[in-house]
């Protein structure tokens, strides 16, 4: 009886991968953008990608997280953001919907600052957030 259980179990089909969003789940201003496009520039990243997405921590729960990265998943989020290519993983995208990335220079510096509507509270450096 075991080995038939088995086999049933062997032959179901694996869970379909989460679908893509048909827009994607964040925008970039134009200056970020800009920003991230001559940092790959700069560091002779061609043909590399931004990955957007969240990652446990903080001091509020989750840090927003970006990286330049050669490699992408099979089950990453595709999208072209003004000829920037940008990856977002399944998980990250449902708590990134409608976040705006954009890049402020101030008297305290320079860096990428997230507005996301999905952010219940925000730490005050403004780099992790609850949902």
């Amino acid at each position: 009886m075991d080995a038939i259980a088995t086999t049933e179990a062997q032959t179901k089909p694996a869970p379909a991968a989460p679908r893509a969003p048909r827009k994607p789940p964040i925008e970039m201003t134009p200056k970020a953008v800009e920003m991230v496009k001559r940092a790959m520039v700069d560091q002779k990243l061609d043909g590399y990608t931004l990955r957007v997405g969240i990652v446990g921590g903080g001091c509020s729960g989750f840090n927003y997280d970006l990286d330049i990265v050669k490699e992408t998943r099979p089950t990453d989020f595709k999208f072209d953001l003004d000829g920037l290519p940008v990856v977002i993983d399944p998980m990250s995208a449902q708590y990134l919907k409608g976040t705006q990335i954009d890049y402020v220079e101030g008297l305290q510096g320079a860096g990428f600052k997230f507005n996301n509507p999905n952010a219940k509270h925000t730490c005050g450096c403004g780099q992790s957030f609850s949902a």
